[in-house]
């Protein structure tokens, strides 16, 4: 005994095959008519959605690098801008800086000149009163020695005489 013996539906009759053909295509109408259908539009669905995701992930991309360039573009900027301010500001210093040792140098000029005015008017001062001491020591001397030497009548008369004869030669 063969299988074919055995099973009858091992064996290809032709009532079996036309049952199982007919069956099998109110199968596929049914499926085509109520699961297909939906089924494809669901895949169509979803492969269009993955289409937009893709192309919105894109986008997103190339925004994405669009605002790296733009940020990296900013960033240039500032740091130019702050390079600049900081320029400013070393030159600014420098002239303060300058400047206020210009006047300070001015000033310190000021000062010795000041200094020097006074050192000047107070050897002025010194050598006047030196001088004013001098004479008044030499006519002290020469009232003492006067004194002695016209102590005497004789000798008062021969001064006064030698006196007068320089006076009118002069």
């Amino acid at each position: 005994m063969t299988l074919l013996e055995i099973n009858p539906l091992v064996k290809p009759d032709i009532g079996i095959i036309f049952w199982t053909t007919v069956t099998f295509v109110i199968l596929l109408v049914i499926l085509r008519a109520f699961a297909w259908k939906p089924i494809l539009s669901s895949v169509k669905n979803r492969e269009k959605s993955i289409e937009d995701a893709l192309a919105s992930a894109e986008k997103a991309r190339e925004e994405m690098e669009r605002l790296q360039s733009d940020n990296e573009r900013i960033l240039q900027e500032a740091r130019q801008e702050r390079d600049k301010i900081l320029k400013e500001a070393r030159e600014t210093r420098d002239k303060m800086v300058n400047e206020a040792k210009d006047e300070a140098s001015q000033q310190a000029d000021k000062m010795i000149a000041n200094a020097q005015e006074q050192i000047e008017n107070q050897k002025l001062a010194a050598i006047t009163d030196l001088k004013n001491q001098v004479a008044e020591m030499s006519i002290d001397i020469a009232e003492k020695v006067l004194k002695e030497e016209l102590s005497d009548k004789k000798k008062q008369s021969q001064l006064v005489a030698d006196e007068l004869k320089e006076f009118k030669l002069n």
